[in-house]
């Protein structure tokens, strides 16, 4: 009575062999989402309007300590509120504070840093006014500040990489195995006939 072959991967006793190959496809998925997932939160929300800015300086703490990434997003100048954290330029750079007044008349604010004891001492025009923050990621600049750099974008273009490569090798292993598996089922198929023809030729 002939027996049925059954195909490589439901054999009994085999199914340990494709341990690596899964091993590294993991793997390599883990690290392509993980640094999708690191870029999403510092890239994606430019496409609807925000511009992202890292705090490196304590004069927003407690509620915006060193490391916190804001999202800043254009308003009209004259809607912003009392209260309102805003971005704006001063000398070349990105400072964000408070606004304690809006002088729509004047067209300027009077801001201050939460940690300072007294207001800002120039005024802020509305010309240099960036947007009002609107979300806040503690820590996260710590992240944005590598990822920046050159360095940085090599760094996560490597881990990139490597995920791909666990992902590609891990389909040579498959095929491999199978064909090995093609390879030995074809011998025993082959030494099975050889049996049949030397049974007949006793009988």
């Amino acid at each position: 009575m002939r027996t049925k072959t059954l195909p490589p991967e439901q054999r009994s006793g085999r199914k340990g062999g494709g341990f690596v190959p899964a091993l590294f496809h993991v793997l390599g998925i883990v690290l392509i989402v993980a640094v999708i997932a690191a870029c999403i939160p510092l890239t994606v929300p430019k496409f609807f309007g925000y511009e992202i800015y890292s705090i490196v300086s304590g004069s927003m703490r407690p509620e915006y300590p060193v490391g916190t990434v804001v999202y800043v997003k254009d308003m009209e100048p004259a809607k912003v509120e009392e209260g309102d954290v805003i971005a704006f330029v001063r000398e070349n750079s990105i400072v964000v504070h408070r606004v304690v007044q809006n002088r729509t008349v004047e067209a300027r604010f009077i801001t201050k840093g939460d940690a300072n004891e007294i207001n800002d001492i120039d005024p802020v025009p509305y010309d240099n006014m960036v947007g009002r923050v609107e979300k806040k990621f503690p820590v996260a600049g710590h992240f944005l500040s590598i990822f920046n750099t050159f360095v940085g974008k090599i760094y996560f273009l490597g881990v990139a990489l490597i995920g791909v490569l666990f992902c590609a090798l891990s389909s040579l292993l498959k095929d491999k195995r199978g064909k090995d598996l093609q390879e030995k089922e074809l011998l025993e198929e082959l030494q099975r006939e050889i049996d049949r023809q030397k049974e007949k030729k006793t009988g």
